[in-house]
């Protein structure tokens, strides 16, 4: 080998890096890179030197040198002296925008941007491939839990049957607060502004949308399936009422907001997939039961691997930063030894099944006059929609009369039915709260 080809191939001494957005998580990504730097570099065999900070005020004290701050990303991804880009700022655009241009400029990207990634990943992900760079999004999912490379390497070989998990912290720490404390949904909220688990704004992680974000993520991966926040069913938890969970423990069982992320066979031998969240009695006996606080937990269940569970900070700025310095780890070996990690997979092109046809059981209680043959008629109702009744509870007289009705296994579609003619029954002056049950046999 001539020395001039030597040299071509020599591993380079420092590799660049651009961070957009020094939040909690931008600023404790800053703080690892400079703190642990001979580390790094040892790990890495090559230093991480940060060369910018994208920042939307300059002026700003930050506690990092005024030189490295720029309110000009799209100038920071395009430098020469950048070969990793770090984006934590957020949102779609300019994220998006910024990511792509990046990953054409040759340089790998690591984020934690599930909201973008969730619409746009197979955008994103043929930007990288044709030009053969890496986008890592670890931190995406469940903060410092390490589920999406598990995933994507560990289980290659594998076939994965079922993903379900607690993603969001708010929500998780809500519920969690409301079946300890019995006190209702609106001052736990409150409390959990006041704690600082909940934004001033709530509605993405209380209506479930963050956590459809994440499935949409963990399903495309699991399933090699191209999968978009659209495709997955949404539900919240602002309708859940302490009584709902009084009425749960009775049951022995809790409610968790759950993502869940499944591969349905059929009897003929096809496949479709389901991706959905929404909030679920589950038994107590579940691992999931005993995810507490805001915490986070993904149970993956695979056809030789069997279950696996992933537990730990689903949020925060240091849980969060680990994440993405795992990926830009990664980002940087392969950029040392010229190499790229896994592509993204889409081959199997499995459909997503509508949920009116996902089958899964149900915890239906509503208000009725306490007469004879009302229990036969509510009965009644559910046979008529093939809706199998498993148990019912009858809790109160009179006028303040409750029906419980747990089912076995019946498609959502059957269920709405159902629910739609109890609500038209003289007996049945309110259907006050439909749940579904996730975790058994049954």
């Amino acid at each position: 080998m001539t020395e001039s080809a030597a040299q071509g191939r020599r591993a380079p001494r420092e590799l660049g890096v651009a961070v957009l957005g020094l939040g909690n998580v931008g600023a404790e990504v800053v703080r690892i890179i400079n703190e642990n730097a001979d580390d790094l570099r040892e790990r890495i065999g090559a230093s991480l030197v940060v060369r910018g900070i994208a920042v939307r005020d300059t002026g700003r004290e930050r506690g990092v040198p005024a030189e490295l701050l720029t309110d000009d990303p799209a100038s920071l991804v395009r430098r020469d002296d950048v070969d990793i880009v770090i984006e934590v700022l957020g949102g779609i655009e300019p994220p998006r925008e910024l990511i792509r241009t990046a990953l054409e400029q040759g340089k790998s990207v690591v984020t934690a941007n599930k909201a973008l990634l969730a619409d746009y990943t197979g955008e994103l992900a043929n930007a990288a491939a044709e030009a053969n760079v890496d986008l890592y999004f670890e931190a995406a999912v469940a903060g410092a839990i390490p589920v999406v490379r598990p995933l994507m390497q560990s289980l290659a070989g594998d076939t994965v049957h079922r993903v379900a998990g607690i993603v969001n912290g708010t929500t998780n720490f809500i519920l969690s607060a409301m079946a300890e404390t019995g006190a209702d949904y609106d001052s736990t909220l409150a409390e959990a502004g006041r704690l600082g688990y909940a934004e001033a704004d709530p509605t993405a992680d209380v209506e479930g949308y963050d956590a459809a974000a994440k499935a949409a993520i963990l399903a495309a991966i699991a399933f090699h399936t191209r999968v978009t926040a659209a495709d997955v069913y949404r539900e919240g938890i602002s309708s859940i009422t302490a009584e709902d969970l009084a009425s749960a423990a009775k049951f022995d069982c809790t409610i968790k907001l759950l993502s869940i992320c499944e591969r349905i066979r059929e009897a003929d031998g096809t496949e479709r997939i389901s991706a959905r969240v929404y909030p679920a009695l589950i038994p107590l006996s579940h691992p999931l039961a005993t995810v507490s606080g805001a915490y986070n937990a993904v149970v993956v269940e695979a056809e030789n691997a069997g279950r696996l569970m992933f537990y730990g900070q689903g949020a925060g700025g240091a849980p969060t930063a680990s994440a993405v310095m795992g990926d830009v780890v990664m980002a940087a070996r392969n950029k040392v030894h010229s190499g790229r990690g896994p592509l993204e997979s889409t081959y199997a092109s499995l459909p997503v099944a509508p949920i009116a046809e996902v089958p899964t059981r149900y915890y239906v209680a509503m208000n009725v006059i306490d007469r004879p043959g009302v229990l036969e008629g509510v009965a009644g109702e559910f046979a008529k929609h093939n809706v199998s009744i498993a148990a019912v509870r009858q809790e109160g007289d009179g006028d303040e009369t409750q029906l419980i009705v747990i089912t076995h296994r019946a498609p959502d579609g059957a269920l709405a039915e159902t629910v739609s003619a109890l609500e038209k029954m003289e007996a049945v002056t309110k259907v006050s709260s439909v749940l579904r049950m996730e975790g058994t046999d049954e």
